[in-house]
């Protein structure tokens, strides 16, 4: 009964005002059993399209599933591989390595602060037949909310616009640890009558603010650790320092149009384009602190209102042109110019050198890319050099798949990597004095090969075997400061990671586990050896099929491993070798409902620290998550 009045409480008012749409209950896509009345008034959900920029092509999504549920977070992307910090909107450390990216230059650094950052490949663009709008809503610890609106519309067949806007503000529980983000994005998508020129543009702008603590001091950890009862009211725990903030900001104007020379016909399976692609992008990271805090980071030049302010600015023109034929496949030739600004305004002169205070130059490269079906085989591959310039660089990615029936599939591929490591290792300058360097490091080189078996019947299962050579990272020095290292000795590591869903009727079970085993270099790159999620739930239709819900438990679990600390200064995680951590299970409960295309998420994370009290780590001196009562939507609106 109980159960019932919650429900009530919470759906009935969706119910009256929610629109209808074409999907069953249970949220599988239903359009085959529609009259063909109905199709000339509603288009069916399918014609609501999102383009990836690489072309890849989905349509409005409006089920609820147990994926749907791990992707309800800040990120809107499955966290199995992230441990977030205590507040929404701060950082993750990591407990799995993803070494594939595909890179021919140094990053900006402050990595820590990129986990919500919208680069290219996370733009979408759209073809949708009527107005459609996505909102997306959630609480947050503390004061505040988060919110995630998108809105897209076609003015014509051809031309299609979105706009959308991406905001958290959250207090925290903990001293000093306000996040305050927001992100506007744009984007456009055109074609001419003759179907010959298409563009797709989008625009994007960053403002991610986060308070810095520093961790808990020396005496509030104790105090954590020994569950000391005053100290669950959170905000009477002493922080490091109470008085700095870092800021990333971001804007970046992306282009990419082609025109068709020619297009298969009848006669001819030939198709030829030639394409261009402008990106521009502009980051810049600030370190903001009152009074410095010189009994942890060392000695500074000034002792209050200290400003670290390093900016990049890159211009990126690419030409290419495409080719493809039925029998021979698509063949794609490219070439790149880059130009990069990346510094600080002033000069660092001290006894024996003088840092200098920018990287500038520009980078030439060439490439191409190939996709062919081949007796049953998707074949592609990916290659870019950087010819001539400032920075050496190059990549190189191949890929096969092969679909055994319609419910298994094969997958397999090999990665290599030559690229400078991000810019916090190659220069840097601080306020605070052992926070200087210029390093002529040597290209981090990857290499990885990988398989996969996608399977319906049996489980998803996927290997990685990874190797590094001039694996760079930070860590401390004899004088416990952080600075950046590269290692002399290669690094390996190979990741196995499986995965099943049982279903037994209204009920299921979905499971993850993922084992991780650095063969060399494991006193730099520090991981749990095992990572699993298991989650059992009860799902249904009720009240005649107008509402599907799912309820049940999610167990999360990492063995104990040297988890790397954070350092805010630089916005980076570092090596440490001193404390191990981890080897703690959290159990969320959670109760989701769909109601027509809106979605509902109800939970209560980490609900076994109500009987065990909470005093897990996410990092030396960050605190887990406590006990959180969560709610949230996402609603879908087609006009």
């Amino acid at each position: 009964m109980k159960l019932y009045t919650l429900l009530l409480f919470f759906l009935i008012p969706l119910i009256g005002i929610a629109q209808n749409r074409r999907s069953s209950p249970s949220g599988t896509q239903n359009t085959e059993d529609i009259g063909q009345k109905e199709d000339t008034i509603k288009p069916p959900i399918s014609a609501y399209k999102i383009i990836s920029v690489a072309n890849d092509t989905t349509f409005v999504d409006t089920t609820l599933t147990i994926e749907k549920d791990y992707k309800f977070n800040y990120r809107r992307k499955d966290n199995f591989e992230l441990l977030p910090f205590s507040n929404t909107g701060q950082t993750y450390n990591r407990l799995g390595m993803d070494f594939d990216a595909q890179k021919l230059y140094p990053e900006f650094g402050a990595q820590a602060r990129h986990y919500n950052f919208l680069d290219v490949e996370d733009i979408n663009y759209y073809h949708v037949p009527t107005p459609f709008t996505e909102a997306y809503f959630k609480t947050v610890p503390e004061q505040g909310q988060q919110l995630d609106v998108l809105f897209t519309m076609n003015t014509s067949e051809r031309l299609n616009f979105s706009v959308a806007y991406k905001g958290v503000r959250a207090l925290g529980r903990y001293q000093n640890i306000l996040t305050s983000t927001g992100i506007f994005r744009f984007g456009l998508t055109y074609k001419t009558l003759d179907r010959k020129y298409h563009l797709r543009t989008h625009f994007v702008s960053h403002d991610l603010l986060n308070q810095e603590n520093g961790g808990f001091s020396d005496l509030a950890r104790q105090q954590y650790i020994d569950k000391e009862e005053e100290f669950e009211d959170r905000s009477l725990l002493e922080m490091k320092f109470e008085n700095a903030e870092s800021t990333l900001y971001g804007k970046r104007f992306y282009l990419d149009h082609y025109y068709q020379v020619a297009a298969p016909d009848s006669l001819s399976s030939n198709a030829l384009k030639v394409g261009h692609i402008f990106n521009h992008d502009y980051k810049k990271f600030d370190f903001i602190q009152t009074n410095a805090a010189n009994d942890i980071f060392g000695p500074s030049f000034q002792r209050a209102n200290l400003r670290d302010r390093v900016r990049l600015t890159e211009f990126c023109n690419e030409g290419y042109v495409e080719w493809s034929n039925k029998t021979l496949g698509e063949v794609k030739a490219k070439a790149a110019v880059k130009n990069f600004e990346y510094g600080y305004k002033t000069f660092y002169i001290r006894q024996n050198d003088t840092i200098n205070n920018k990287l500038t130059g520009v980078n030439y490269s060439i490439g191409g890319e190939y996709r062919k079906s081949i007796g049953g085989f998707d074949v592609q591959a990916d290659a870019m050099l950087n010819l001539a310039g400032d920075f050496a660089g190059s990549y190189f990615a191949a890929e096969a798949g092969y679909s055994l029936d319609k419910e298994n599939r094969l997958q397999f591929g090999f990665n290599q990597n030559s690229h400078m490591p991000n810019y916090n290792f190659l220069l840097y300058q601080s306020n605070y004095i052992n926070y200087n360097w210029q390093n002529d490091f040597d290209n981090v080189n990857t290499q990885s090969i990988y398989g996969e078996l996608r399977s319906k019947k049996l489980l998803n299962i996927e290997s990685r075997l990874t190797q590094i050579q001039n694996y760079t990272y930070f860590t401390e020095n004899e004088d416990t400061l952080v600075k950046p290292f590269q290692a002399g000795d290669q690094v390996r590591y190979l990741k196995l990671k499986a995965s099943k869903k049982f279903d037994f009727g209204v009920f299921a079970i979905d499971n993850t586990l993922m084992y991780q085993n650095v063969l060399d270099g494991s006193s730099v790159l520090n991981l749990p050896e095992f990572v699993t999620r298991n989650t059992i739930y009860y799902k249904d239709e009720w009240f005649d099929k107008a509402l599907y819900l799912q309820t049940g438990f999610t167990f999360k679990y990492f063995t104990k491993y040297n988890m790397n600390a954070y350092d805010p200064v630089l916005a980076e995680f570092y090596v440490q070798n001193s404390a191990e951590l981890g080897n703690y299970p959290v159990v969320d409960f959670f109760f989701n409902g769909k109601v027509d295309q809106t979605r509902i998420f109800f939970k209560l994370e980490h609900l076994n620290s109500l009987i065990d009290k909470n005093n897990n780590f996410v990092a030396p001196d960050y605190p887990y998550t406590d006990f959180l009562v969560r709610f949230g939507v996402v609603w879908n609106f087609f006009l």
